[in-house]
């Protein structure tokens, strides 16, 4: 009994200890530490205790990982987005026990740390798939982007970088258990191995030279007051605050002009196309700049819902490429099981369901400076967390990822910060220089190596103005990224059926 509270209160240690990893806090040397206590409290776990191990070390890491959803909509959806999500890291710690006891890795030790990476992987990886197209917001890959090891990510995208992340624990859990049994030798090198695994990423190539010229961009972040989901109600005034931060960016570079203003998601919350006033706020901020706006709306004409959509004008209000966002965020901007969400948050009633949009993350920018088009990514707000969709942008051929979103409801939260270690993330994955904007911050310029090289505070009205080079080389990670991510999925899903079917077989003298 004491032996299980003991293992119960190590994991909730190492759960509270990897939400530490992330933003705004940043301590990712606690990362691997963490699932060191994690593989600890699993040591000679039954699969019944794994699963209670597992869910509390998952909920002691999502209740303050996803605290901005408690600003956002209330403790109930929080609370039960947190324990929902902690089913993940149960799954993980059951796959695990069943490995261990099932003895297929009894003479092969070492292995044990590879396959318990890989069980953690592939449970980010299908927790970033299902249900309801799935929230991969939290993967521990996330946290390291200050890391050597984010490197990695050129290589074989997060989930590469999440595997290094967990052997290294893996590799000191290892150790510990080592020294408490005297085999002096694993418990000695294992610790040198973690060093090595979180360091390899110094190995790996990063350049960030621009291939097809450069373009200077505008970033604007117009900003509105911290009313948490009253920032909805301010759909004139943030437009209006977009379009007098346009302008005093427009005297500043009125002798070195930008070739692209970006606004972020709902500046316009009042769709320009059907909005006389909107569009007029369009034409002066274009007038100003002489530069093409990019901007995000939203698209009220289907009577079954509405896109969250992005617009690229022109001058004279023409517009020039659309973008509508693919992955809806569920419970958030959709209702799935209206009927029986509705029961725990009656607020849902105040959500009219988004649609999916169609086709990649890519709009075409004319660059006058460059006398051509540039393809570029706009994958909108939560979409940045989804692997597949800036990959597909990039294998498509843009030459720059920019992410407009909206923060405005999450207050003062970690929230904007984690989605901007996504950001640099993608930046490295991809090799393209990436622009997170958002309406009140954090905004950020980040450079092909994940480095932030100019950024905002929340909730100020200020932007960025930065040349960015433009890169059209393709990563393995791009390239080969759907393999990746199906094989971090695959095969540690093989092994842990086969170690469950080797104790069937066992208990059942098969």
């Amino acid at each position: 009994m004491l032996t299980g509270l003991r293992n119960l209160a190590i994991a909730i240690l190492g759960g509270v200890g990897l939400n530490l990893a992330f933003p705004d806090t940043g301590w990712w040397y606690l990362a691997p530490v963490s699932v060191a206590l994690l593989w600890w409290a699993l040591e000679a776990a039954t699969g019944r205790a794994a699963f209670l191990i597992g869910w509390a070390y998952g909920v002691a890491f999502m209740l303050p990982h996803l605290w901005w959803a408690d600003v956002a909509v209330g403790p109930v959806p929080w609370v039960a987005l947190s324990v929902a999500e902690g089913l993940a890291w149960a799954a993980v710690a059951v796959a695990w026990a069943h490995v261990r006891r099932s003895g297929m890795l009894d003479t092969h030790r070492w292995a044990e740390t590879v396959v318990f990476a890989g069980l953690w992987v592939a449970a980010e990886q299908l927790r970033g798939m299902v249900p309801f197209g799935g929230f991969p917001w939290g993967r521990v890959g996330y946290a390291l982007v200050d890391a050597p090891v984010a490197r990695l990510a050129w290589l074989g995208g997060i989930p590469l970088v999440s595997f290094a992340v967990v052997l290294a624990g893996a590799l000191l859990g290892l150790a510990w258990e080592r020294a408490r049994t005297r085999r002096a030798v694993t418990a000695a090198l294992a610790p040198v191995l973690a060093l090595a695994v979180m360091g390899v990423g110094y190995l790996v190539p990063i350049d960030n030279q621009a291939q097809d010229g450069t373009m200077r961009v505008g970033a604007v972040q117009g900003n509105v007051p911290d009313l948490g989901l009253e920032a909805f109600s301010q759909a004139r005034l943030v437009t209006e605050n977009h379009l007098a931060e346009t302008l005093r960016m427009a005297e500043e570079t009125a002798d070195n002009p930008v070739d692209l203003v970006v606004w972020p998601e709902n500046a316009a919350d009042l769709d320009p196309r059907v909005d006389d006033q909107t569009l007029a706020a369009v034409e002066e901020a274009q007038a100003a700049t002489g530069a093409p706006l990019l901007l995000g709306t939203v698209d009220y004409s289907p009577p079954e819902g509405r896109y969250n959509t992005m617009l690229l004008f022109g001058g004279n209000g023409a517009i020039l490429d659309t973008y509508s966002k693919q992955r809806p965020a569920p419970f958030a901007e959709y209702i799935p099981l209206r009927s029986l969400a509705r029961e725990v948050a009656p607020i849902v009633d105040n959500v009219t369901d988004m649609l999916a949009g169609t086709g990649a993350a890519v709009m075409n920018v004319p660059v006058a400076s460059l006398d051509r088009t540039v393809p570029v990514a706009t994958p909108i707000c939560f979409e940045v967390a989804y692997d597949s969709i800036v990959r597909e942008a990039v294998a498509k051929g843009a030459e720059l990822i920019i992410v407009p979103t909206n923060n405005a409801s999450f207050g003062h939260t970690a929230e904007s910060t984690q989605q901007l270690q996504m950001t640099r993330m993608r930046a490295i994955e991809s090799g393209r220089w990436a622009i997170q904007i958002s309406t009140v911050g954090v905004s950020a310029v980040i450079d092909p190596a994940g480095r932030v090289i100019d950024g905002t505070e929340l909730f100020t009205a200020d932007h960025l103005v930065e040349r960015v080079g433009l890169r059209s080389d393709i990563t393995p990670a791009v390239s080969l990224g759907w393999f990746i991510g199906w094989g971090f999925l695959i095969v540690p899903t093989v092994v842990a059926l086969l170690a469950m079917r080797r104790r069937v077989a066992e208990r059942y003298d098969w």
